[in-house]
């Protein structure tokens, strides 16, 4: 997944986040299950759960909020409490609302390329409203701002390096040609991303 960039305030009610983050969370936790029922890899802390998920039959869910843990603090460190709040009620949100969705839609035929478009294309909208209300899914796009606030190095390099390693990592798990289909995935997800999310630009509206 791609590296979270907000906008200096939010221009947002509390109950508007509110609403943002339930939304948000159920198009990604619904993306993310196209994904596991095609049996696709994406970036980031929900990519790592996934290839544990398929490495080693543990459900998605606890895996994905388990890996979050750590990086509270971090987010505490680089982001403030707010965020770090939205953050874990985001995380929180998909484990949860992953844990469920499998049980209430079920496909009889998913063709794998339109999983990994149709899916990716899902999770970037929910991230594009989660970003707009300054929230994230954690892990490591915090680890990745971390680093760079510290050590100056490029947030985007290390994100593109930490999702290319764990897309190569699924070569031990899953067929070459679903790794190849994921990248078709992670193009979607930030080109919805890249199209939609100007922080400079985007003004809410009440």
């Amino acid at each position: 997944m791609t590296q979270a960039q907000f906008p200096p305030s939010s221009p947002h009610r509390p109950y508007e986040d509110a609403l943002a983050l339930l939304v948000g969370t159920a198009l990604v936790a619904l993306g993310l299950t196209i994904y596991a029922q095609a049996t696709l890899l994406t970036g980031s802390t929900a990519g790592l759960a996934l290839l544990v998920q398929y490495a080693s039959g543990l459900p998605f869910a606890p895996v994905f909020f388990v890996l979050n843990l750590p990086f509270y603090v971090l987010a505490l460190m680089q982001m403030g409490w707010k965020f770090t709040l939205r953050t874990f009620c985001a995380v929180l949100l998909v484990s949860l609302l992953a844990s469920q969705t499998g049980h209430w839609i079920g496909f009889s035929r998913l063709d794998p390329l339109y999983a990994a478009l149709i899916g990716g294309t899902i999770i970037g909208v929910g991230l594009l409203i989660l970003f707009r209300h300054r929230a994230s899914l954690g892990g490591v796009n915090i680890l990745v701002l971390f680093l760079q606030e510290r050590f100056g190095w490029r947030a985007g390099y290390v994100q593109l390096a930490i999702d290319a390693a764990i897309l190569l990592g699924g070569l031990f798990v899953v067929p070459a040609e679903k790794v190849a289909l994921s990248l078709s995935g992670a193009l979607a997800i930030n080109l919805v991303l890249a199209l939609n999310h100007r922080p400079g630009r985007y003004v809410g509206v009440s």
